[in-house]
């Protein structure tokens, strides 16, 4: 009887053992499911948006076939030091949100949201660098998150005097897809212009008070400041 009771007792402790083993290889792959990043040798869809992204940026000349080869790699490693990534190579994370290609994770904004700060943007901002047009963005996702500006993009945005571009002609242009794009990158949560509230062009305004801000970041023609 002892010796049924022993090797029942092994026979429980081998099981628990598998079960925990198991149990923590099925954590480890569901762990590395969620986090599957598109890297060299990588196929597929996401990868054909990868491409065509880094295409209209410019960086990439290779046909989009969905296929992460070494033209792919090379563009998203270009990218990644203009953006002053870790140049890896690797679409991860913070490099898809870079591309305006990851989820919003639930911002909460709208789409008419997106579309009104991609309006602003492309008014203000048209010329400048793609990151310049991030960073107007940031700027005004900024004043909706400051306790001294209106809580949502379309009273930023309309504030009286805040925006110039409203009354003017440029208001009126087509949206330029750049700015759609950068629109979504500011919401994912990019901000280029290091926490500013403020920008200002100097080689368009002579006001006093904005030229008295403290400036963190040019980008371009506009400098940056809070």
């Amino acid at each position: 009887m002892k010796k049924i009771l022993n090797y029942l007792l092994i026979f429980v402790l081998v099981a628990a053992i598998g079960a925990g083993s198991f149990a923590v290889f099925n954590a480890t792959f569901k762990e590395e499911s969620v986090y599957a990043l598109s890297k060299y040798g990588s196929t597929g869809s996401e990868v054909k948006k990868i491409q065509k992204v880094l295409k209209s940026l410019g960086y990439y000349t290779g046909s989009v076939d969905g296929i992460y080869g070494t033209k792919t790699k090379k563009a998203v490693t270009q990218f990644q030091r203009d953006c002053a990534l870790t140049a890896d190579g690797i679409c991860g994370p913070k490099t898809l949100l870079y591309l305006g290609l990851s989820d919003d994770g639930g911002s909460g904004y709208s789409s008419q949201d997106v579309n009104l700060l991609a309006k602003v943007i492309s008014a203000e901002a048209r010329g400048e660098s793609y990151e310049g047009q991030v960073a107007v963005g940031a700027v005004i996702l900024n004043r909706v998150a400051h306790p001294s500006f209106p809580d949502t993009v379309s009273g930023v945005v309309y504030q009286n005097g805040a925006f110039s571009c409203v009354n003017d002609s440029n208001w009126y242009q087509p949206v330029a897809d750049s700015a759609k794009r950068a629109a979504q990158d500011a919401i994912n949560g990019w901000d280029p212009s290091g926490g500013a509230v403020y920008y200002y062009n100097p080689e368009k305004t002579s006001n006093k008070w904005i030229r008295s801000r403290t400036v963190v970041k040019v980008i371009g023609h506009h400098y940056f400041c809070i």
